[in-house]
């Protein structure tokens, strides 16, 4: 099983690093612009605005913010929206997603083999998406592997349910890396986002180039330099992420 890259192509067997951007709806312009802020808070005056900004009606903004707070992803108080308890959860991924935090690479890699059984799925799933989460892919149903250039624990959550090891295969590690990561589609696929944000005329265009963007990057395999292929565009999607989230600061200090 590959390790997700989180972004779909256009058609299934299609042409790598042909992307299908999904459309920019209320609740993803919403959720961009919160998932950026620190604190993750706006009021509904600059939420309003930043829909203006994006092409979107202020009817619309209004009609998802009232629709978020119900499903439990927003706080409102006093006219603020805060991000719920999940969701900040998923802003820290994302803003670790933006930060390389890797090591050098001596060539061992990480394993983790699921020792649990009769785990209920509930529970199977969630330890499914904390490894993946964590950059891991799957070599074979229960095994998890990646190279050891990562400052990795298993979640208190989970640290009953694996058994930890480490080795250095017998094989060419790029060929492994290639199976488990396809870093090739990976770097196709953030070269054609780069190519989308580039064309991008208009803020509700870029918003949505850019949106995908950070869905990407948290699917980054975050391998050793040895294992990546020529012009890895992970550092380019990061600061054309940077740079449209700073701008996006500036533009709602000045009341866009």
């Amino acid at each position: 099983m590959r390790h997700d890259d989180g972004v779909s192509s256009a058609t299934d067997g299609g042409p790598v690093g042909t992307v299908r951007l999904r459309p920019l709806t209320a609740r993803s312009a919403i959720l961009s612009m919160l998932l950026g802020a620190h604190p993750p808070s706006a009021t509904v005056g600059e939420l309003v605005a930043f829909g203006r900004h994006v092409d979107l009606n202020d009817s619309a903004v209004r009609a998802a913010l009232t629709r978020m707070v119900a499903a439990g992803d927003l706080y409102r108080e006093q006219g603020v929206y805060t991000l719920s308890d999940r969701l900040v959860e998923r802003q820290r991924r994302q803003d670790e997603a933006m930060k390389v935090s890797t090591r050098d690479w001596n060539g061992v890699w990480r394993v983790a083999a699921v020792t649990s059984s009769g785990k209920d799925p509930a529970s199977r799933l969630h330890l499914r998406r904390t490894m993946v989460g964590a950059h891991f892919a799957e070599l074979r149903e229960g095994l998890w592997m990646r190279p050891d250039n990562l400052d990795w624990e298993p979640a208190p959550e989970i640290a009953d349910d694996l058994e930890l090891m480490r080795a250095r295969p017998d094989h060419r590690a790029d060929v492994l890396a290639h199976e488990l990561f396809a870093p090739h589609r990976w770097a196709a696929t953030g070269r054609d986002l780069l190519v989308h944000a580039e064309r991008a005329t208009t803020p509700h265009d870029r918003l949505t180039a850019v949106a995908t963007i950070v869905r990407h990057l948290t699917h980054d395999p975050l391998l050793p330099q040895e294992l990546l292929p020529a012009d890895w565009p992970g550092g380019a999607l990061r600061r054309t992420y940077d740079a449209f989230r700073q701008e996006l600061e500036e533009r709602r200090r000045s009341g866009f």
